[in-house]
C-alpha cells in the first residue's frame, strides 16, 4: 500500500498532541501522514474528504459503537475492513485449567467495555465455580471494575458442558472474535475449532499477548461473523481482475451457448453479439 493515513484522537490529560507511543507505532507501520482527529467524524473525513484531510479508498481498525455505525455508513462509498461489535472471548477449559489464568483473562476483555462479552466453557464444575470467584477477587484491584463489573452482569456467562466435543460445538456456533482453548491437549482441539477470529492455545498464551504483539494483527470477527469471514489480512489489502480472451476459433466452439443462455434470459442484444460475431465470414 503505497499510502497509508492514521486518524488518532488527540492526547488526553490536556495535552494537544499525538501520544508519542502512538506515533512510534505508526512510523513502525509506515504510516505517511497522521491527522489528529478520532470517532465517527474521522471516518466521515476519511470517506468524504475534507479540506485538510483526502479521501481514502479503504477504512480499517475497529472503534466504538459510533465509528462501527458510521463505517457501516460509509462503505460503498469506500471499502471498509468489517464492522467490528464489542470485544469477546470464550475460555474452553477442563478440569486441569487454571482457574485464576481463565478468569484473568475474561476480565481483559471484560474491561474493554461495558457491552463486551466473556464467557467461559467449560467441562468441570468445580472449575465453574472457582472462576467465578476469581473474577469477583479479582475485579476488585481492577481501575476499571465498574466497567468489567457491567460487561460480566450483563453479556458474561460460565456454561458447563458434558464433554470436551459439546464445549467445541458451543464453540462454533458462538463464532468468538477470541478463543482460549485451556485444556490437556489443545492442539487435539485445534482442527475441530471452525469459527473463531483468533484462537490461544494453552495456558500461556493469554489473550493480551495477541492484543498486542502475537500475530500479523489484531482486527478480528465480532458478533459471529467468524463463522463467514477472518481477521484482517493482506488479502484485503489486494484487488484482482478477471481476464478473458477468447479466439476466433474459440467462440466458434462455445459461443452457441452463451447465445442459448442469453435468449433463455430475455437479453437479445446479448445474444446477438455473439451471433454477430459467429456469422462474420
Amino acid at each position: 500500500v503505497p499510502e497509508i493515513m492514521m486518524v488518532t484522537p488527540p492526547a488526553t490529560g490536556g495535552r494537544a498532541g499525538i501520544d508519542p507511543h502512538i506515533l512510534v507505532a505508526a512510523a513502525e507501520a509506515g504510516v505517511t501522514e497522521i491527522y489528529r482527529v478520532g470517532g465517527a467524524q474521522a471516518v466521515a473525513a476519511l470517506a468524504y474528504g475534507t479540506e485538510t484531510i483526502p479521501k481514502v479508498d479503504k477504512i480499517v481498525g475497529p472503534g466504538n459503537i459510533y465509528v462501527a455505525l458510521a463505517k457501516r455508513y460509509v462503505y460503498g462509498v469506500v471499502d471498509i475492513d468489517s464492522i467490528a461489535g464489542p470485544s469477546e472471548i470464550v475460555v474452553l477449559a477442563d478440569e486441569t485449567a487454571n482457574p485464576v489464568y481463565a478468569a484473568a483473562d475474561l476480565l481483559s476483555q471484560a474491561e474493554h467495555d461495558e457491552m463486551a462479552s466473556a464467557i467461559l466453557v467449560t467441562t468441570s464444575a468445580a472449575l465453574a465455580e472457582a472462576v467465578s470467584h476469581e473474577v469477583e477477587k479479582q475485579l476488585e484491584v481492577l481501575p476499571r471494575r465498574d466497567i468489567a463489573a457491567k460487561s460480566i452482569a450483563d453479556y458474561g456467562a460460565i456454561i458447563t458442558v458434558d464433554s470436551l466435543e459439546q464445549g467445541i460445538e458451543l464453540v462454533n456456533r458462538l463464532a468468538p472474535e477470541h478463543l482460549e482453548v485451556m485444556v490437556d491437549e489443545p492442539f487435539a482441539c485445534l482442527g475441530k475449532i471452525e469459527n473463531a477470529g483468533a484462537i490461544f492455545l494453552g495456558p500461556h498464551s493469554s489473550e493480551p499477548v495477541g492484543d498486542y504483539i502475537a500475530g500479523p494483527n489484531h482486527v478480528l470477527p465480532t458478533n459471529g461473523t467468524a463463522r463467514f469471514s477472518s481477521p484482517l489480512n493482506v488479502d484485503d489489502y489486494m484487488k484482482k481482475s478477471s481476464v478473458i480472451y477468447y479466439t476466433q476459433e474459440a467462440l466458434q466452439q462455445n459461443g452457441k451457448y452463451v447465445i442459448e443462455l442469453a435468449r433463455q434470459e430475455g437479453l437479445e442484444a446479448h445474444a446477438r453479439a455473439i451471433e454477430l460475431r459467429l456469422m462474420k465470414k
